[in-house]
């Protein structure tokens, strides 16, 4: 397959799945959305493995996920990176945080949250329910079993996002303090991935549109350890027969690598790109990315 050579100081995007199972019609459109923006952009396509939560982590599923994307001719430019070896990064930054003083401990347990919310409702939020606040003034003792929640600011935030437009978003009333380590010790996804998109240099973050509701809280994140956020597009969702996105807890189907050719052609229709026939995967991708650089051009860098 031919492409511009990449250059990753001008554009470096990435694929991050977490690896509870193999990759489906929907994560494939994501794979593909976020390889073409790359590719048709001249630069760099990373794949990491986001592993953080060793629960929900299955070593099978990883090697799967990497055959589907080679069986589909989405090839990363360089190593794969995976989150589980990366804590101590994770954990530099929780200490930044805090000296900032934009985390504190939180004892509430989840029966305990659960009871509250049974007697007194509780208010939902972007992304699910919305902390109620009991530590943030009071933090729990340092020997107590706790979380670490961020605190968020009460401003509007806006962000620009190229096929959604501008994402707006008051983080305290919408989506609340969020845990950013949980109390057994993962690290939240929402660190993780603020942390590793600075440290690859991630400048443009293409994925599923379910994640545009937390986009505003990763920017505020960026903001917070000083880091530069990246550019977004939220690329749009692939739908079971009961009208759900499509995903792993659903029960979503494996890609047959035997079906390569046609699994893209249905990725690329959900992108809204033309039909191939007759063409071979590296041929297909090569028509995509010439007709994605015509149609999603990157906005003009500000002078």
């Amino acid at each position: 397959m031919t492409s511009t050579p990449p250059s990753q100081d001008r554009y470096h995007g990435r694929f991050a799945p977490t690896p509870s199972g193999p990759l489906h019609a929907g994560s494939l459109v994501a794979a593909l959305g976020s390889f073409l923006d790359a590719r048709a952009q001249g630069g760099r396509w990373s794949v990491r493995i986001d592993d953080t939560d060793e629960a929900r982590s299955r070593p099978e599923a990883i090697d799967a996920i990497l055959a589907q994307l080679e069986a589909h001719g989405l090839k990363p430019d360089g190593s794969v990176i995976f989150q589980s070896r990366r804590r101590d990064h994770y954990e530099e930054a929780l200490e930044q945080l805090a000296e900032a003083g934009r985390v504190y401990r939180c004892g509430c347990t989840r029966a305990h949250l659960r009871a509250w919310a049974a007697e007194h409702g509780q208010t939902m939020g972007a992304i699910g329910p919305v902390y109620p606040g009991f530590c943030r003034e009071k933090p729990a003792a340092e020997d107590e079993r706790h979380a670490l929640r961020f605190r968020v600011g009460d401003t509007e935030r806006r962000v620009a996002d190229r096929r959604l437009g501008s994402i707006r978003q008051r983080l305290a009333a919408e989506v609340g303090d969020p845990v950013l380590r949980r109390a057994d010790g993962p690290i939240a996804y929402h660190l993780a991935n603020v942390v590793d998109d600075a440290a690859m240099g991630i400048t443009q973050v293409v994925r599923g549109e379910d994640l545009a509701e937390l986009t505003p809280l990763h920017v505020e994140l960026a903001e917070a350890l000083g880091l530069t956020a990246p550019g977004y597009f939220h690329l749009p969702l692939v739908n079971g027969p009961d009208g759900r996105k499509l995903s792993k807890t659903n029960h979503a189907r494996p890609l047959d690598n035997r079906e390569a050719a046609a699994n893209l052609d249905v990725a690329a229709a959900v992108l809204g790109l033309q039909a191939t026939s007759g063409a071979s995967i590296s041929e297909r991708l090569d028509r995509w990315i010439g007709e994605w650089r015509q149609r999603h051009p990157l906005p003009a860098a500000p002078t």
